[in-house]
């Protein structure tokens, strides 16, 4: 900076103002200004009626609850918008209060209410449904007898209607678009013995395209499906996907319920001989919530409750192959189905849909056009970048989306107008690079090239057009005191040890120069092993470290091992005596450690801790989803002081309430991951208060990757009006993407 320039620079940085004091100041304005332009769809003002039908629930909302449900079927019946977003944090009842807004559209005529789950939570869904609502019809769409299910469900709609609610639960593996199908067509024996082929239809004998007869084997050597160009006929067939098991019915009803925990081959024996084949087959298919309620001759039931239990949450990833195959369910919904047949549409952990060409994301926008309302239900609803949203709220929102300029091209691609969204609500900067080089064959001179990349920010705008007109947010401070204790989220700065200090720096200059010297002869393959390098050696520097090029395989750099078996790393001592103070405290710890194979730690963190006189558990991947619940009370009940896992493993769908206490040794760059993970003990029920510790090592890698998830944080939960001032937003400062900082970093080095 040059002196003419520095006191213009002065002046500017005087008139900065951070947010959180910008909202002190010009909060009341800006709110009242909001409210002028853009009325609130609820004021507080309860609708008796609905409040009412509330109140005849078996299990009954708390009073901010019922508030979020006042507001929902406010803008969903009274405004009658397309969709509405419950933004609420985990833990505080998404799954009540979306059965409280179904029972209430239901009084208003809205019969069937289609939710969509992932799978290890079909069956909690359908507890909770019928918890709440006794009366209440659940079918659940999750195996494949889901067709046998929904072609049962085609030939009712003429029924006469009994009154009761029905729900509909759809896991969301099971929503995929597509159907099996092959080849069909009628022989006709033509002279010579010839088969040619013919339509089913009409008889028609077929042609190709240059008017000769088609044979059979012509015919079924093809790969497209076909229509007869006489009658317009389908030339194919729906087929059932996988065989059964050598046509041996009592040999796959015996292998299928050997897939239930608790029950063996002598007791799936035992079963089948007391019960009978078709029996069991019917309940395996139809009605199989209810095997575990099965009672013998004396009217005593079969399993204990708690089988029972382990058995009903196995049950959302088991198959029985028992129903029909063909139209995948959302296939057959938007082919067989009317529209508007499913009255409401709930989607659980609706942020999982955000992805442009996920099958299960289209789907959902399949199953959100098919029926009339939409209620999305999310904890976390954006991530930090624009883009995050613009999907979903395409899937959802698809009038007001269209209506705003946004919609696919003359192609059908979405792309272009993901790209306009992003321009106008979220924040892209265009990087240009300048390098020397040939151009064409007879000149030399400069060769610009420009990449745009997507950075963490949503405009006002944005939020003012799409989120805040259809989102009911709900904090779990809202809850109310006397529901939930306390919640405290720290950083903690962990000092690296003078060895594995130097070593670091060390490691750091040799890795930059080979990187620098990559990248002026154009090359980025090192970038990403660099980068995992300096951010993984601090935590795994028990081993010796040896970097390699990726494609050459020369060794760049060799770090030997600094800290032996017996020593304890500084990030290690500062978790250990973190255990040691909450076990004096009676409180369990949760600890994630996200870094797994070559790199893996917690082999060693459970040694270390075990040393210490901790009794530790670790929660790996080969633990089923639908088992993990399962296992950690197991673990808990043994007596466990420490539950080490990695973050991904337990950020959906399970309440650790055992865990008041929570340890992040590593983060990982998963905004949803690390929201999800960190609340998993704080919700209702907890009865402790909930302290959540960051850790990272000071002057490394970490702290500038810690910095970005403490920006993408920050703008999400301003999508949600709020301007946190703790935890991991305390580091909150300008930056770009983690790649960006980290090649600052280097370079600066």
């Amino acid at each position: 900076m040059n002196a003419q320039t520095q006191p213009a620079a002065l002046a500017a940085s005087s008139l900065n103002i951070n947010l959180t004091d910008f909202i002190d100041e010009f909060g009341d304005e800006l709110l009242e200004s909001l409210n002028r332009s853009n009325p609130p769809v609820y004021t507080g003002s309860v609708n008796a009626h609905r409040q009412l039908v509330m109140d005849r629930l078996k299990r009954k909302p708390f009073a901010a609850q019922a508030e979020v449900v006042q507001a929902i079927t406010a803008l969903l019946l009274d405004r009658n918008e397309q969709a509405g977003i419950i933004n609420a944090e985990m833990g505080t009842g998404k799954t009540m209060m979306a059965i409280a807004v179904a029972a209430v559209m239901h009084a208003a005529g809205y019969r069937r209410t289609l939710v969509v789950s992932p799978p290890h939570l079909v069956y909690k869904w359908r507890r909770e449904i019928l918890e709440t609502i006794p009366a209440a019809r659940v079918w659940v769409l999750n195996g494949p007898d889901t067709l046998l299910k929904l072609l049962k469900l085609r030939d009712q709609m003429g029924d006469a209607y009994d009154g009761r609610q029905e729900f509909f639960i759809l896991g969301r593996v099971r929503m995929r678009m597509g159907f099996h199908w092959r080849l069909a067509c009628w022989k006709k024996r033509a002279a010579g013995g010839q088969l040619l082929a013919a339509c089913p239809d009409c008889g028609q004998v077929l042609e190709d395209l240059e008017g000769n007869l088609v044979t059979v084997e012509e015919f079924e050597r093809g790969d497209r499906r076909r229509t007869c160009s006489s009658c317009r006929g389908a030339l194919w067939t729906l087929i059932r996907p996988g065989k059964p098991d050598g046509g041996n019915r009592r040999a796959t009803i015996l292998k299928s319920m050997c897939r239930i925990p608790t029950i063996g081959p002598v007791r799936a024996e035992r079963l089948l001989n007391d019960f009978g084949e078709e029996f069991l087959a019917t309940m395996l298919v139809d009605n199989v919530s209810e095997f575990i309620n099965l009672m013998d001759a004396k009217g005593n039931f079969v399993f204990s409750d708690r089988q029972a239990k382990r058995m009903e949450r196995s049950m959302a990833n088991i198959e029985f192959g028992f129903g029909e195959g063909g139209y995948q369910p959302t296939e057959f919904i938007k082919r067989q189905l009317p529209n508007g047949y499913f009255d409401l549409l709930v989607v659980d952990e609706g942020h999982e849909y955000k992805n442009s060409g996920s099958a299960q994301g289209q789907a959902m926008g399949v199953l959100a056009a098919k029926a009339r309302k939409t209620v999305l239900l999310t904890g976390t609803l954006m991530g930090g970048y624009a883009d995050d949203l613009f999907y979903l709220l395409f899937r959802i929102l698809t009038q007001r989306m269209i209506e705003d300029g946004y919609r696919p091209n003359a192609r059908g691609s979405m792309a272009p107008a993901a790209m306009s969204f992003m321009r106008d609500h979220g924040v892209l900067k265009d990087i240009y690079t300048e390098r020397d080089g040939d151009s064409h064959k007879t000149a030399r001179g400069k060769k610009l090239s420009v990449r745009t990349v997507k950075a963490p920010g949503f405009g006002p705008k944005g939020i003012h057009r799409f989120v805040l007109p259809f989102t009911v947010f709900l904090k779990l401070k809202d809850i109310g005191g006397n529901v939930l204790p306390d919640y405290q989220e720290e950083f903690v700065d962990v000092p690296m040890a003078p060895e594995q200090a130097s070593a670091y720096q060390r490691l750091a200059a040799a890795l930059t120069a080979e990187l620098r010297q990559a990248l002026a002869r154009r090359d980025t393959t090192l970038l990403g092993v660099v980068l995992n390098v300096l951010l993984a050696w601090p935590d795994c520097c028990f081993r010796p470290e040896i970097v390699k090029h990726p494609r050459s395989r020369d060794t760049l750099a060799f770090v030997p091992a600094i800290f032996g078996d017996e020593q304890l790393m500084p990030k290690e001592q500062a978790l250990v005596d973190l255990c040691l103070e909450e076990k004096a405290k009676g409180r369990k710890v949760l600890a994630y450690t996200v870094y797994s194979g070559t790199r893996d730690t917690t082999s060693r963190l459970k040694k270390v801790l075990e040393q210490s006189g901790l009794k530790v558990a670790v929660l790996r991947a080969s633990v089923d989803t639908a088992r993990r619940e399962d296992w950690i009370l197991d673990q808990v009940d043994r007596g466990i002081d420490v539950l080490i896992t990695n973050p991904e493993l337990v950020k959906t769908g399970l309440d650790l309430l055992d865990f008041p206490t929570i340890a992040f040794l590593q983060t990982g760059y998963n905004v949803y991951t690390l929201q999800q993970a960190a609340r998993r003990s704080w919700r209702i029920g907890q009865k402790h208060p909930v302290r959540v510790v960051f850790f990272g090592y000071a002057g490394s890698s970490q702290i500038t990757c810690l910095q970005l998830m403490a920006k993408k944080i920050a703008v999400a939960q301003s999508t949600s009006g709020d301007v946190p001032e703790s935890g991991l937003d305390s580091l909150n400062q300008d930056g770009d993407s983690v790649e960006m900082a980290l090649a600052r970093q280097l370079i600066a080095a």
